[in-house]
């Protein structure tokens, strides 16, 4: 039996359904009861310019209980490998937002999540500490050598998507305009999981990241595939959502591209155990995790100024976001 794929068409309002293979759960290889991938979202260029409703207006267009999976930071292993494994023993797919400097030290698996149907974005050269920040031409470095990094990685350009997420939604005018510029869609998320917090373990991920989807409905869900506590949550999450009655869509760009690209095989002895960096990947990563202990006060102070929170909103930076819907839930662009 094939299924039918809604093209939306909101520039339009209009809607259009194209036919395609399937990707039932019922037929994912080895497991009947997959949650799966129950419809393929095709994003036609300049029909979205930016989506997430935690700093946007609009968002994609979902249905109840539909929820699109994005990682970002990666790819590195094994925590890259864990998730890819466990999002395959599902049949989900889901979309990838790679940093630039990450695809090139682990090309193989960049082809890898290609290569398991996934969809690649990209997320920034080097994930500098405030994007909001940088110049011009450094903006427009990062984009474009982050692209190119990613492409060179993958062996073929046509594979790569033309989404971008900027990292810690540091977004500013000028970033906005320069990504509009290049016809590529600036993702935010409609829900996060706090996976970045220090100490934060696979079950709280899985309790916030089930939680605020219920209270929205569905959604955009950030999560970072370099974190161990992410890699042990996904297996957990997938089986909520399949409980939850939800349903997973993957979001790809019109056009065609490549159905495979050669695969790589690089030993790591990091794929046994922990993660092999280089002191350049080592800074990196420390990078990002000082970014988002700033991104968590900075957000979190900026939102107390306009909104009263409860107690449970103190108690996590992005309780803000289980506020659906509310008018000041989108602070990072302002």
């Amino acid at each position: 039996m094939r299924r039918l794929m809604l093209v939306c068409c909101l520039a339009l309002g209009t809607a259009a359904w194209v036919d395609l293979p399937p990707a039932a759960a019922g037929e994912c290889p080895g497991n009947p009861n997959a949650l799966g991938t129950s419809r393929v979202l095709t994003v036609t260029p300049g029909e979205f310019t930016r989506v997430g409703t935690i700093q946007y207006p609009d968002t994609l267009p979902l249905n109840n209980h539909e929820v699109v999976i994005t990682f970002d930071d990666g790819p590195i292993p094994p925590y890259s490998t864990q998730v890819l494994d466990a999002l395959a023993s599902e049949c989900v797919k889901a979309t990838y937002f790679l940093v630039g400097e990450m695809a090139h030290a682990h090309p193989e698996l960049v082809r890898r999540i290609y290569n398991a149907g996934h969809t690649i974005g990209t997320h920034s050269q080097d994930h500098p500490y405030a994007f909001r920040r940088l110049s011009a031409e450094r903006v427009e470095k990062e984009v474009d050598d982050g692209i190119a990094s990613v492409d060179a990685a993958l062996g073929d350009p046509r594979g790569v998507a033309p989404f971008f997420r900027i990292p810690g939604f540091s977004s500013s005018k000028k970033a906005e305009a320069f990504l509009a510029s290049k016809s590529l869609v600036t993702w935010s998320a409609d829900v996060v999981a706090d996976d970045w917090f220090r100490h934060i373990t696979a079950k709280e991920i899985v309790r916030k990241a089930m939680r605020r989807l219920d209270r929205r409905g569905r959604g955009i869900l950030l999560l970072h595939d370099i974190h161990p506590a992410t890699a042990a949550a996904v297996p957990m999450l997938l089986k909520e959502l399949k409980a939850g009655d939800y349903h997973v869509v993957q979001v790809v760009a019109a056009g065609e591209r490549p159905a495979s690209v050669p695969d790589l095989v690089v030993a790591h002895a990091s794929d046994a155990g922990a993660p092999h960096i280089s002191p350049r990947h080592n800074r990196s990563m420390v990078a990002h995790r000082a970014f988002h202990h700033h991104k968590r006060h900075a957000l979190f102070h900026h939102h107390k100024k306009r909104v009263a929170l409860n107690s449970e909103h103190r108690r996590g930076f992005f309780g803000m976001f289980d506020l659906a819907g509310h008018p000041d839930a989108g602070v990072a662009q302002r």
